[in-house]
């Protein structure tokens, strides 16, 4: 007997969100609203080793909802950052902090009003190995990563202001 009211309130939770205007970014998939506008996104070239991979990470991502003619024009510059956290007695650095912030522009090409203008930032540990090899592949390691997440924070922005 105790389930009944667990049923009934869950129902009406739902039920009261649906009327709330709550719609999902990607909903219809492809053919949504979102995936279109996202099409219509052109990448400009970005600087650096950082840059080829946040850009070809963003290119990943709009080349799977499909291709349309360029609306608008993704501009984005770098902040790639490392530094020594852990320090031991003999000034050996132990860890590091690598920061990537990328600062964003969206541009109308049709009229050259930028839509967006911001600032996304990740960071990620690194252990300092007593191999200088090791902590340099964590370097780069951490780097592939944060290009990724990156990517997905931009494109989601990328795909509310866009929908708007």
């Amino acid at each position: 007997m105790p389930r009944r009211p667990l049923n009934v309130a869950a129902l009406a939770l739902i039920l009261a969100l649906t009327g709330c205007g709550l719609r999902p970014i990607y909903s219809n998939g492809a053919r949504g609203e979102a995936a279109q506008s996202l099409a219509a996104v052109q990448v400009e070239p970005v600087e650096g080793k950082a840059g080829w991979l946040l850009g070809n990470a963003i290119k990943d991502r709009l080349a799977a909802v499909g291709q349309a003619s360029p609306r608008y024009s993704l501009r984005i510059r770098l902040d790639d950052h490392i530094e020594g956290l852990g320090v031991r007695a003999d000034d050996s650095v132990t860890r590091e902090r690598r920061t990537l912030r990328a600062r964003f522009q969206l541009v109308d090409m049709s009229n050259d009003k930028t839509l967006i203008d911001e600032t996304t930032a990740w960071d990620a540990g690194i252990d300092v190995a007593s191999s200088e090899y090791a902590t340099v592949a964590a370097e780069n390691s951490a780097l592939e990563r944060l290009t990724q997440i990156v990517a997905d924070r931009i494109l989601a922005r990328v795909a509310v202001a866009t929908r708007q």
